[in-house]
């Protein structure tokens, strides 16, 4: 008999909830040892909270009604809610603060696609120290974070969510394109951001500058000889990169196209990435105007590594060397509406913060 469960979600056996335990204590080493103090937030809130942010990206996975009629949603990720009790709990606190939590999160996804709609993400939030010196100390920490836990092969690509924008409205771009070229972008699909832009009667220099930029990618060179609305976003950049120690600027990779479009991001932003796995792990950035929507505005930044996706790039990277690799292929898949039942591969990928 198959009894199903919920599309995007899967169940977790002994043996896998044993080795993501060891990842997640890891971390949580790793993150008490830099100050940062474990958080746990309702997995509800009213949706009228979560609309306080831009959440394009990661729209919630279930709505239910409380007896009073008010609407509320599965968390879809914890930088909102953390917001939101910084508001409340901490008015008074001086910064910086320092969070961390480890957390299901909730993501509307498309059916039929094995794509999870249950994400248990770890992750801190730096709150109330400003850029570069809080971009500097969350790379740290993400860079230690995974060190600890093994993974070795990994790469942090960094770049700045104001670069693209301010270039688009240096050069006149009419806001009902940008959304567009923003999409294109963030998909990274540089042939569509092409035609979006002879779409939008976007040509000669403009369009080779918004197609040239995006594409920079590599080590501080690329930074060179940028366009002046992009001066400040760059200068920021290299400052962040001067205070990192030699181990974490190692990892680092410029990428001048990297874009999230989770709107509450404002300045640097960051993704995970490894050979052994063909999606990010994990991400984040700054977020300084997030706090002034819940009423106390104060800078910040954070990351959130999906710890599955963690789990599966140390196994690729385990390849040929011994257990964990070997219990990997027996994990179960995430349902995907019954996909596996008809003998088909679901797809693990979803988003990251």
């Amino acid at each position: 008999m198959i009894h199903p469960i919920p599309s995007g979600t899967r169940d977790v056996l002994p043996e896998e909830t044993r080795e993501v335990r060891a990842i997640t204590d890891a971390l949580r080493r790793v993150f008490e040892r830099h100050g940062y103090g474990e958080i746990y937030t309702p997995a509800l809130e009213y949706e009228s909270v979560l609309g306080r942010a831009d959440m394009a990206e990661a729209q919630p996975a279930y709505r239910v009604f409380d007896e009073s009629g008010a609407v509320l949603a599965l968390r879809s990720d914890m930088t909102v809610p953390i917001a939101r009790v910084v508001a409340t709990r901490y008015a008074s606190s001086d910064p910086p603060m320092r969070f961390c939590y480890f957390a299901h999160c909730y993501r509307g996804v498309r059916p039929q696609r094995g794509q999870p709609r249950e994400l248990l993400q770890a992750g801190i939030e730096l709150i109330g120290s400003p850029a570069p010196e809080g971009t500097a100390e969350s790379l740290t920490v993400l860079c230690h974070s995974l060190d600890a836990v093994g993974l070795k092969d990994y790469r942090v690509g960094l770049g700045d969510a104001s670069i693209f924008p301010a270039l688009m409205a240096s050069l006149q771009v009419r806001d009902e394109a940008r959304k567009g070229l923003l999409e294109a972008l963030v998909l990274r699909d540089f042939v569509g951001l092409e035609q979006t832009l002879a779409e939008a009667g976007i040509s000669g220099e403009a369009s080779e500058l918004l197609l040239e930029v995006p594409q920079r990618r590599g080590g501080p060179d690329v930074l060179a000889e940028m366009p002046v609305p992009a001066h400040d976003a760059v200068t920021g950049l290299r400052r962040v990169h001067e205070l990192l120690e030699p181990a974490v600027a190692d990892r680092v990779i410029f990428d001048l196209g990297l874009v999230r479009n989770i709107g509450y991001y404002t300045g640097a932003v960051f993704e995970v990435y490894d050979p052994a796995l063909g999606a990010p792990i994990g991400g984040g950035g700054r977020y300084d105007e997030l706090l002034g929507r819940f009423g106390r505005s104060l800078p910040a930044v954070g990351f959130a590594l999906g710890v599955d996706r963690l789990h599966i790039a140390l196994a690729g990277e385990e390849r040929g060397t011994g257990a964990l690799l070997a219990r990997s292929s027996d994990r179960g898949p995430w349902s995907d509406g019954g996909a596996a039942a008809a003998g088909q591969t679901p797809v693990r990928s979803g988003p990251s913060r």
